[in-house]
């Protein structure tokens, strides 16, 4: 590559970077103007979207903490995006790993392991329980044939019930009831087995999920970019028939790539649990994996893209969900927005492919 095409590479990078932010910029205003529409004073909706986004640290650690869930979701996306695959059970995965972790977390004796165990243990079962049920959808597809996409929705959905339904039953993981108003959810989880903080202030609660999160990121990209198995993947994503023919494996290849997908949305809904919710409740993950879809999809392939995304949709859940709470704005509304993000932004990738593949 001469320096010519590197400086037209560097140049078209920031267009895009810039084109990205000028999309976000417009879908915020068109989303500020509809708030005025319904009568809510612009002014007071934009402080409450910052007061809920960074405008304390509590807030700024909530933000970044739902931004690592959608992260971990798109990480798995992307790599089973590498072999042209599609994940989108990332909902139905949170809710797996959340259960494995709580039934860890409940269990007699974890909270009492030492060297951080207590919390370790929880985290690892929802890795493995939620890279099985992902591994699921790679199974159905080299053995039957079923679209990804279609077994991993349903897979979604089958895990969101299950869910719901060991929170409702004391045989599973309800608390105890005491009176007809106990809520069905399960007990909150020892302190030993909750993820420790970072700074270790409640104030500021951002926890150790975090660098373990990069370390995810990063690893993510070395094993797309710099290992055999990301070759492989790529191989097959281009061309299956090519890739067999070429010796590849292509179907243990398929499956453990939705097994690490389902591996990291099980972690994000051990996070979830251990590092912010505390309890399993019906509702859980609450559109988490969906949301973290959206980053998969909107980041192309890239890492940094993920990252960058998972950042974006975590500060507007959090500033959106203040911004109901106490400018009255309705939470359809803050969907609404979040929605003309994501069509603002596809529409500016697109355009960007086609005045690249019109030069």
């Amino acid at each position: 590559m001469n320096q010519a095409t590197r400086w037209t590479n560097v140049l078209q990078d920031q267009r895009a970077v810039l084109l990205s932010l000028a999309a976000v910029v417009g879908a915020l205003v068109l989303g500020l103007l509809l708030v005025a529409a319904i009568g809510v004073p612009m002014g007071d909706a934009v402080a409450a979207f910052a007061d809920g986004a960074w405008g304390s640290p509590y807030a700024l650690a909530a933000s970044i903490n739902r931004s690592l869930v959608f992260t971990l979701v798109g990480l798995g996306f992307v790599l089973a995006n590498r072999a042209n695959l599609t994940n989108v059970g990332g909902e139905g995965q949170i809710a797996i790993g959340a259960i494995a972790a709580t039934a860890v977390c409940l269990h007699p004796g974890v909270a009492g392991l030492p060297v951080g165990l207590g919390f370790v243990l929880p985290m690892l079962a929802a890795c493995v329980c939620g890279g099985l049920w992902g591994a699921l959808i790679g199974l159905l597809k080299v053995k039957v044939g079923t679209n990804e996409v279609i077994s991993s929705l349903m897979l979604s959905f089958i895990g969101v019930w299950l869910l719901y339904g060991s929170v409702q039953s004391e045989a599973l993981l309800r608390q105890p009831m005491t009176s007809s108003s106990t809520l069905p959810e399960s007990l909150e989880i020892p302190d030993p087995t909750k993820l420790p903080l970072l700074t270790g202030d409640a104030g500021m609660p951002l926890h150790w999920g975090l660098p373990l999160g990069i370390v995810l990121a990063v690893l993510v990209a070395v094993v797309l970019h710099r290992t055999v198995f990301g070759l492989r993947l790529k191989a097959v994503g281009l061309n299956a028939l090519a890739a067999r023919k070429a010796g590849i494996a292509i179907a243990p290849a398929i499956v453990g790539v939705f097994f690490a997908a389902g591996a990291l949305g099980g972690l994000a809904g051990s996070m979830m649990l251990q590092g912010e919710q505390y309890s399993l409740k019906a509702g859980f993950s609450s559109g988490y994996g969906f949301d973290g879809l959206v980053v998969g999809l909107l980041a192309r392939g890239s890492v940094i893209g993920v990252v960058a995304g998972a950042l974006l949709f975590g500060f507007i859940r959090s500033g959106g969900i203040n911004m109901e709470m106490t400018a009255n704005v309705p939470s359809s509304l803050v969907l609404v927005i979040q929605g003309v993000i994501i069509v603002a932004l596809a529409g500016s990738a697109r355009w960007m492919d086609k005045k690249g593949a019109a030069r």
